[in-house]
């Protein structure tokens, strides 16, 4: 299926063949007939994208911020990455469209295949064919709905936010400062909901489309000349009871010529992009005013559990969720409550897409709404895409399921070049991703199928998706007798450890979990100078507070930090002191989100030894992240953040320092394909493995019985 991308780094903008989208649970596959482009929100990310790296960087000095600070921490070769990564990605485009659903996944009752739908989100209702869209971001619509203005559904849902945060009544006045699409649509609503509208824009052509098409009752470009006084008589004297302010700009002049029109204790919604420094006299503090944002489409924005899962807030409680909004918008449009004809002065075909933007950014000819149409007569497939010209193979033949940030940074550019390594394909949840990443890293096609990366082609399997299906992939690799790489954990759930270690035996298959900081060269040399003697043991873990709402932090999706990160600490104390866990107990610090990601962990081993992990989320970023103590025979060494090791013994200390981070990801993707390559052994037991994913699960266990010892 064809979708519209961009390249950050060059600007490049092309419509390509990238594999059907997946379908997830509680989602559904749209055919697109419509999606609209938004001059305001897409428009600036093209202008962006077109600009030279150093404007990149002046438009972006937060993430310019994050980059010397990866710089510090972990050098050159990984920030390059990192920022290669963000610049040669396929940047999917859109976020508004409507059409028909094709396909509908696990959980979903609302919907069925054939059903006329208006869409919304971004990396979601995509500029694309095809579309793949969680069912809180999907509205039903009419049969014989208009399709190309159920396509302002994203848009439409942002405007009825902005009022709904005005919060106006029957009979009041609103300013509506910014008349493009957005401002405009906003207009629209106010009307029919019997609100006195008042619009105001820099450009007069903007303020005479809305006069010409009645959706304002008074219009005025912002230059006019006593055009506070004219709002003032027009609301007989007291002010606008609200403004919203659906501009773009770097100017203070909105939120400031807000403040004077406002009447006294009246609000000020901020919907656009706008800076919010006002002056605080003379109109803000002397009427004290009520300052607003809205929210893009509503409740349960940015809400994983809304938007992802389906989670829905009880209408009791949250009567006007973004689903709802959306929903209310098109029954403004069916009932003909607003017409919106007037706001699509320009249509292109999709394999046109490209023209389009360039009108958006050179501002050739006015516009406003611009629809893009697609064929929906074309037939649908979900072939494997091609990517590289070579169907060589070797000894290991590899695919990839999931290629996120990590899998690009650490894993990919470590596979060995080598005849004796062949490249597969490559399965990721977004056909752009997957796209980029099999040409980047010359593999033979990108997927939408498992059964494509899972065929006799491919013989070892890496697995670098989300941690909630790394048990269900690793279950499917090993019984389609497939080597298996899983990027930490091995799997969520005791239930599936069970049913891996099953599978395991029965193909006799490598398996290897992504523990990358016991192959750092540095680790090596200190275990080298422990040898086997019993060991106490410190590993410290600053590991700084990660928000209540991020994926890692869900125990359905992410598992919480215990499982998806403490369990790399538990095996590097068992690599070092070369014997498995058999007990653990841990305390957690009890916090307001019930995290569990402050605690103490201590660790018994079979030959004696003992470790303790100390993992902290509450301390400071400006402190290394990660410092280990081992004490053992008369010596005692600490490893500081993997870039200094200092070995005590007799005579002076012996110190290794590195300049750049090493964690060991490069050592331990070569290790294990090597392996695989001499003895088709992985180069972390299996035991090894099963032991450190079961005493994480028992530090959770532990921390529920109030640090009672768990034996493994």
């Amino acid at each position: 299926m064809h979708q519209l991308t961009q390249k950050l780094g060059s600007g490049d903008m092309i419509i390509q063949d990238v594999p059907y989208p997946q379908l997830g649970k509680g989602m559904v596959i749209v055919k697109n007939h419509y999606s609209i482009i938004s001059a305001g929100t897409e428009g600036s990310t093209v202008v962006a994208a077109r600009k030279s790296l150093i404007g990149k960087a002046k438009e972006r000095p937060q993430q310019v911020k994050q980059v010397i600070d990866t710089f510090k921490k972990q050098g050159p070769t990984q920030t390059y990455r990192a920022v290669m990564k963000k610049l040669d990605a396929y940047s999917p485009l859109g976020y508004s469209c409507a059409g028909e659903v094709i396909e509908v996944g696990e959980g979903v009752t609302e919907f069925e295949v054939g059903d006329k739908v208006a869409c919304a989100g971004a990396g979601y209702a995509n500029h694309a064919e095809i579309v793949a869209v969680p069912t809180n971001l999907c509205v039903k619509i009419n049969e014989d709905a208009d399709l190309k203005n159920a396509a302002y559904n994203t848009l439409g849902a942002i405007a009825m936010q902005g009022v709904r945060q005005a919060d106006m009544r029957l009979g009041e006045s609103c300013v509506v400062i910014g008349l493009g699409l957005l401002g405009q649509l906003t207009a629209l609503i106010l009307k029919a909901s019997g609100v006195n509208v008042i619009g105001i824009d820099v450009s007069e052509a903007a303020v005479k489309q809305a006069i010409d098409n009645s959706v304002v009752d008074l219009g005025l470009a912002r230059s006019t000349s006593g055009i506070a006084e004219q709002i003032n008589n027009a609301t007989n004297g007291i002010g606008a009871d609200a403004v919203i302010i659906a501009a773009a700009t770097d100017s203070l002049d909105p939120i400031n010529f807000a403040g004077e029109i406002a009447r006294k204790k009246g609000k000020v919604v901020v919907l656009g992009a706008v800076p919010t420094g006002f002056d605080r006299d003379p109109f803000w503090y002397r009427k004290e005013l009520e300052l607003k944002m809205a929210c893009s489409y509503g409740p349960g924005r940015y809400d994983l559990n809304y938007e992802e899962k389906g989670i829905d807030y009880p209408v009791a409680y949250v009567r006007w969720t973004e689903k709802r909004n959306m929903e209310a918008f098109q029954k403004l449009l069916q009932t003909n409550k607003i017409n919106i004809d007037y706001l699509t002065t320009h249509q292109f075909d999709f394999e046109n897409a490209k023209e389009a933007f360039d009108l958006v950014v050179n501002k050739d000819e006015p516009f406003t709404g611009i629809a893009l149409k697609y064929n929906t007569d074309k037939a649908i497939s979900k072939s494997k895409i091609a990517t590289s010209g070579t169907s060589a193979l070797g000894k290991i033949n590899i695919s990839f399921i999931g290629a996120g940030s990590y899998a690009q940074g650490n894993l990919l550019p470590n596979i060995p070049e080598t005849n004796e390594i062949g490249r597969v394909g490559v399965l990721t949840n977004t056909g752009t991703t997957s796209k980029r990443v099999a040409e980047k890293f010359k593999f033979q096609f990108c997927a939408t199928e498992e059964n494509d990366v899972l065929d006799d082609k491919t013989n070892t399997v890496f697995v670098a998706t989300r941690h909630n299906s790394h048990g269900e992939y690793v279950l499917k690799a090993l019984k389609a007798n497939k080597n298996v790489f899983v990027e930490k954990p091995l799997c969520l759930k005791e239930s599936e450890l069970e049913e891996i270690i099953e599978a395991q035996e029965n193909s006799e298959k490598a398996v290897t979990v992504g523990f990358n900081r016991r192959f750092s060269p540095l680790s090596k040399k200190l275990k080298k100078a422990l040898g086997k003697n019993p060991m106490t043991m410190i590993y410290r873990i600053n590991a700084g507070s990660i928000p209540a709402d991020n994926w890692i932090q869900d125990a359905e999706i992410g598992g919480g930090r215990i499982l998806g990160e403490v369990c790399h600490f538990i095996d590097y104390l068992t690599y070092l002191n070369g014997s498995l866990p058999t007990k653990v107990s841990a305390l957690a610090i009890p916090d307001s989100n019930n995290l569990n990601d402050t605690l103490n962990i201590l660790i018994q081993f079979q030959n004696g030894s003992s470790g303790v992990i100390g993992y902290y989320a509450n301390g400071s970023k400006s402190m290394a992240k990660e410092y280990v103590e081992v004490f053992s025979a008369g010596l005692s060494a600490t490893l500081n953040d993997f870039k200094e090791l200092k070995i005590y013994g007799k005579g002076k200390p012996k110190k290794k320092k590195i300049l750049n981070q090493n964690k060991g990801q490069k050592e331990m993707v070569e290790a294990f394909v090597n392996g695989l390559l001499n003895d088709g052994k992985a180069p972390i037991s299996f035991e090894e493995i099963v032991a450190v994913t079961k005493a994480s699960f028992n530090v959770l266990e532990s921390i529920k019985r109030g640090g009672q010892q768990v034996e493994i």
